[in-house]
């Protein structure tokens, strides 16, 4: 692909007509075609970014890293192997349809609802692998090599963006949104959301009760839109099978070589955690309702992972058959999630909310979601769950092994969790196959960026201490 149309994708060929030959009428209308349709579909743009967010939901890389999962057949991602995937797509794909709807400008509520999306896709690329394009991003034909911003600056200009939409809808009408069926008050409640995720996400960086990342975090909790507090409003993307499918379900058909990783199903296990029952299924078959806990071994060869899940064949399946049907939800925010995020930031002091009271809501809407027994008063007092005073001695370990608990299977989430609390303590692949054996903090840039992109490129790489490395640790990891 041209270096042109990397991060702009179709946006030039919308200004096209603008600029170049002074009237393409001259041509003739002979290959007009009456009936084909000259203006985006904002309602079907906006369908299929929904259904394109299943994917982000589901980052089975960083679901290795994080040792939700572990592999079999093929452990190359589990042993670190040097992964260069190219982020331009998410350009091309997704961004570019959702930044169509805003240039179409149909409806003010419609073009909120695609900038808190985009600020959703964003978020997931930069912790995948730092600073990206951003600000010169998805603008046509006029910025064919657009510069790479810090993650600090793309980090602000999300959060600007998602408290500029969560204030500005009005009565417009929302179309072709599948998942809360063009309810604004839900979609201020989102914005508000990922304001809470992407603050809390900075702790490492700004950990002070008075520092920006607490600033927006607060200011994001009082915003009359509220956030989310109750399973029912949960962001969840519901795949419209045939044409769109549960990721999970399309990672078990006609396959089977990954599954629930040891380190998981230890956790589970020593905790007593009645979620263990939902995580992991006994069989690759959709449906199936048998349960396993069984855990493929984190980390080993492609013989020794092999030679187990042969053994053992019911080693447990990323969640129950029945969980990971063809159109089963996938969970993009949950109330569990906001509420122990809420729970970590009194711990910090940034807020004075009651740690205790969100804490034990948060576990409890997690094992709610899951359709399991609430959590009962032993498993809450078990010394690897509970938490004390704010500040306490194992306040972080315990809320930040509930968080990973509760993003099960979002591999994006865990991910991110580990590398910034580095709780759960995980023990790097035995059989890792990069040079430091440690687990990867970041994606490495792909070579293709050197071809289309190099000035830029090789500035973003200058910033990253040791180069553009896996091990390079991102802005808010430092």
């Amino acid at each position: 692909m041209k270096k042109k149309f990397i991060y702009t994708s179709l946006i030039g060929l919308l200004l096209a007509g603008s600029i170049g030959c002074k009237k393409i009428e001259d041509f003739g209308i002979a290959n007009d075609n009456p009936a084909a349709t000259t203006t985006p579909r904002v309602d079907a743009l906006l369908t299929n970014s929904i259904q394109n967010l299943r994917g982000y939901t589901f980052f089975v890389t960083g679901g290795y890293y994080a040792q939700y999962f572990s592999q079999s057949q093929y452990p190359d991602a589990m042993l670190y192997a040097l992964n260069q995937d190219g982020f331009t797509g998410n350009y091309s794909g997704i961004l570019y349809d959702l930044e169509n709807i805003q240039l179409v400008n149909s409806s003010n509520n419609q073009n909120q609802v695609a900038k808190i999306l985009q600020q959703y896709v964003y978020f997931q690329l930069t912790n995948r692998w730092g600073d990206l394009p951003y600000s010169q991003a998805l603008k046509g034909i006029t910025v064919n090599a657009p510069a790479y911003d810090t993650q600090e600056a793309i980090y602000k200009g999300m959060l600007a963006a998602l408290t500029t939409a969560a204030t500005s809808f009005d009565g417009s009408a929302i179309t072709g949104d599948v998942i809360y069926n063009g309810d604004v008050a839900s979609w201020k409640r989102v914005a508000n959301s990922l304001r809470l995720v992407m603050s809390i996400q900075l702790s490492k960086k700004y950990p002070g009760a008075s520092d920006y990342a607490a600033t927006q975090f607060k200011a994001a909790l009082a915003d009359a839109g509220g956030v989310i507090i109750t399973n029912a409003q949960n962001m969840t993307i519901i795949p419209a099978a045939p044409n769109f499918r549960n990721v999970i379900w399309d990672g078990y058909n006609g396959r089977k070589d990954y599954g629930e990783s040891k380190t998981m199903t230890d956790l589970t296990g020593s905790l007593a955690d009645a979620r263990q029952a939902v995580f992991g299924g006994a069989s690759e078959q959709q449906g199936n309702t048998a349960t396993s806990s069984v855990g493929i071994p984190y980390g080993g060869d492609k013989g020794t992972t092999e030679g187990f899940t042969n053994n053992n064949p019911t080693w447990a399946r990323v969640l129950r058959g029945d969980k990971r049907d063809q159109s089963s939800p996938m969970y993009v925010i949950t109330a569990s999630q906001i509420a122990l995020i809420r729970a970590e930031a009194a711990n910090l002091g940034w807020t004075t909310e009651s740690l205790s009271s969100l804490y034990v809501q948060g576990i409890t809407l997690s094992h709610e979601q899951w359709g399991v027994s609430a959590p009962s008063a032993t498993y809450l007092a078990n010394a690897n769950v509970a938490v004390g005073a704010v500040g306490a001695v194992n306040n972080v370990r315990n809320i930040s092994t509930q968080r990973y608990l509760a993003s099960y299977p979002d591999g994006q989430q865990g991910w991110n969790i580990w590398r910034k609390t580095g709780f759960p303590t995980l023990v790097p692949a035995s059989a890792a196959v990069n040079s430091s054996k440690q687990i990867p903090r970041r994606l490495a840039y792909s070579a293709t960026e050197q071809t289309t992109n190099k000035a830029n490129n090789d500035a973003a790489i200058a910033r990253l201490t040791g180069g553009n490395t896996q091990d390079a640790r991102m802005w808010w990891d430092q």
